[in-house]
């Protein structure tokens, strides 16, 4: 089953591969979606009122969650700015088979300028894989979520996979670039505990002999947020 997403350490990043990119989000009616999400955290009564809370390395920032459908939502809150950071949605994939399903989730995340590339969206989703989340992309990426899945590859195993008839296949940790551009073409992260061979035998992910390398992460290093 999919791990609980417990409240573990939440530290924050300091700080040619481009499978399908896609276009970024309109910077008005992001914060827009963001003021009435921090309004419906911080009214008596509404169901988002309340949820799951834990706190971060940063004390401005506190992390809020919760999960629906099996799909997980995790919110950064600024208390001192008082706003809505942005979020991130741990999503499930209908193109995944049942197996796959209970291990597997897509994240994609919304998060206002003033929060981008300063880690916030990163340390989020290692917070996924160090509760033991495996996760796997979409169809297509924004050029910064394509940034932050090669920024996790050097904290995680990542492998590419095949994706269709709600199969998965392992294609390796590196494949060509005709490889990369096809639609069925996914990355996926594996997290703390997770090994190919686990996946295999848990998600029913096909390997083939010599094309998925092994080892699981057992631990991960702290990352700071940059200023």
């Amino acid at each position: 089953m999919i791990a609980a997403l417990l409240p573990i350490g939440f530290a924050l990043l300091p700080g040619r591969l481009e499978l399908r990119i896609d276009v970024g989000h309109d910077t008005d009616k992001l914060e827009r979606e963001l003021d009435a999400l921090y309004r419906r955290l911080n009214t008596p009564g509404d169901a988002l009122h309340g949820i799951a809370a834990a706190p971060t390395s940063r004390p401005d920032l506190i992390l809020r969650w919760r999960e629906a459908d099996g799909e997980f939502y995790v919110y950064v809150e600024d208390r001192v700015r008082r706003r809505l950071a942005g979020y991130t949605v741990f999503n499930r994939l209908i193109e995944l088979g049942a197996r796959a399903d209970r291990h597997l989730r897509a994240p994609h995340s919304k998060y206002r300028s003033a929060y981008q590339r300063r880690g916030v969206a990163t340390a989020v989703y290692r917070w996924g894989l160090d509760a033991g989340l495996c996760l796997i992309t979409g169809a297509r990426q924004s050029p910064g979520a394509y940034a932050l899945w090669r920024s996790l590859a050097r904290h995680y195993p990542l492998l590419y996979v095949d994706l269709r008839d709600r199969v998965l296949r392992c294609l390796g940790a590196q494949v060509g670039i005709e490889v990369q551009d096809d639609l069925h073409t996914r990355m996926l992260l594996l997290g703390r505990g997770w090994t190919a061979d686990r996946l295999a035998a848990e998600a029913g992910m096909q390997v083939r002999a010599g094309t998925c390398p092994g080892g699981a992460v057992s631990s991960a290093e702290p990352l700071r947020l940059r200023p």
